[in-house]
């Protein structure tokens, strides 16, 4: 019996922090682990280039989400894993799909309006069918099931939109892919921890960071109030239970010592990903063996993606 697909991408943009991870990659992983579902997951690199891009950073960053994907604990043998511009039916499915997509739907988009006003000089119209491509990058699939942050659930609910248009001019072609109900982590900035942990502007603790690098970061780490809820929050999702009970207690005493909780929380969070960045490491000097599981990975993605765009060219009267 073919097990029901779930699908998710993560945009190339370089490594990733530990809000990423609890975010969205662990729980990836889980799922993969978990085996009950078809998974597919690739790094989405045509995205990327909504914004200015040096080229050599974009394709370093690219590689970088692929060797933590697989370095978090992603399986090429578990789950196809592939770059986005490697299968270019994405973009011929999001060509088709902007010409069923009404502007007036496009420039609704809450990303679209937030990033229009935030970057003015540089709004290109890739910004503004960036949710076309993502339907498309979605649907070429035909995915049960897709995690979402709440970011991006406004993307899928447009995704279903187009997937129901579709249907209704064409023909029942697209099945419409549900959220997968993702646990709503929100890992806090260090700095600011009424905001959460960010590339731009904060000073994230990335998942190669050296033990050097964290306890330096934390060391920073605010301790108001809700700097300190912050961080021993953070500890719960490393540290056994008795140790953050331990932490919960002191500070509501008055008693706790925050250089105590920073050490134990660089420590508990370096030990953690200490496999992590040797395997990262492993992976980004043998480039070998990367192009070998992104080959087989765009190959595995495409039998799927190149009969779908067969059967939309075909009834949308395509020769």
């Amino acid at each position: 019996m073919k097990k029901e697909t779930i699908l998710s991408g993560v945009q190339a943009t370089g490594r990733m922090h530990i809000g990423n991870y609890l975010g969205a990659l662990k729980q990836f992983v889980d799922i993969q682990n978990e085996g009950k579902l078809e998974c597919y997951f690739f790094v989405a690199d045509l995205h990327a280039l909504t914004v200015p891009r040096d080229p050599e950073k974009l394709r370093q960053d690219t590689l970088e989400v692929v060797a933590e994907y697989i370095a978090a604990g992603l399986d090429p043998k578990k789950s196809v894993i592939f770059i986005q511009n490697h299968v270019l039916e994405h973009a011929e499915l999001a060509w088709i799909f902007n010409c069923i997509t009404p502007v007036g739907e496009l420039e609704k988009m809450t990303q679209y309006k937030d990033k229009g006003r935030s970057q003015k000089d540089s709004v290109n119209a890739g910004l503004l069918t960036y949710p076309t491509l993502m339907a498309a990058d979605i649907l070429l699939y035909k995915p049960n099931f897709v995690p979402v942050g709440e970011d991006q659930v406004q993307h899928l609910e447009l995704a279903r939109i187009i997937a129901r248009k579709f249907n209704r001019q064409f023909g029942e072609t697209f099945p419409e892919p549900k959220p997968y109900e993702r646990k709503p982590l929100r890992i806090m900035s260090l700095k600011n921890p009424d905001k959460k942990m960010s590339k731009t502007g904060d000073d994230p603790l990335y998942l190669d960071d050296t033990p050097e690098i964290i306890e330096a970061k934390l060391k920073k780490a605010v301790t108001t109030e809700t700097g300190a809820k912050n961080l021993i929050e953070t500890l719960s999702y490393f540290a056994d239970k008795s140790v953050v009970d331990k932490f919960t207690a002191e500070q509501k005493s008055g008693e706790i010592r925050y250089s105590e909780l920073k050490s134990v929380l660089a420590t508990t969070i370096s030990d953690h990903f200490a496999d992590f960045r040797k395997r990262k490491k492993e992976l980004l000097n043998d480039k070998s063996e990367l192009s070998k599981i992104l080959n087989d990975g765009a190959a595995r993605a495409r039998e799927i993606a190149v009969p779908t765009i067969t059967e939309v060219k075909q009834k949308i009267g395509l020769l």
